[in-house]
Parts: C-alpha cells; structure tokens; sequence
C-alpha cells in the first residue's frame, strides 16, 4: 500500500506559485531596495553636525554642577 502511494505521488510533480527564475528576482530585488534604503543614510552625521557639535558650546548651567 505505501509502495503505491509514493508510486502516485512522483507521477504529479509538485506545482510552484512563480516560475524558478522569480524567486533569485525576488531576492535580487529586495537587497536593492535594502541597499538604496542604506545608501540614503550616507553622511547623515555630517549633515547634521551642527546639532551634534559637542559640550563645547554648552553652558554649565542647569546641569547639576555645583
């Protein structure tokens, strides 16, 4: 009996949802899109060095210095 049921499942090959050649485009096409989202974070700190310029331009005050 079970020699029979695997004889009868190779006989209907398995379907895919998407062709073979759409799963590597899927992949390809999100390690784009994830490599753009990075690449747009590029030289973020630089752009906005004036907020983060340090303690320097600072005041002591308010800070819990005695």
């Amino acid at each position: 009996m079970s020699h029979l049921y695997s004889l009868l499942t190779e006989a209907a090959p398995a379907q895919l949802v998407m062709p073979n050649w759409a799963f590597p485009a899927i992949a390809g096409a999100f390690f784009l899109v994830t490599a753009l989202v990075t690449w747009s974070y590029r030289d973020v700190a630089n752009r906005h060095s004036d907020k983060t310029g340090g303690a320097s331009g600072h005041s002591d005050a308010g800070h819990g210095h005695h």
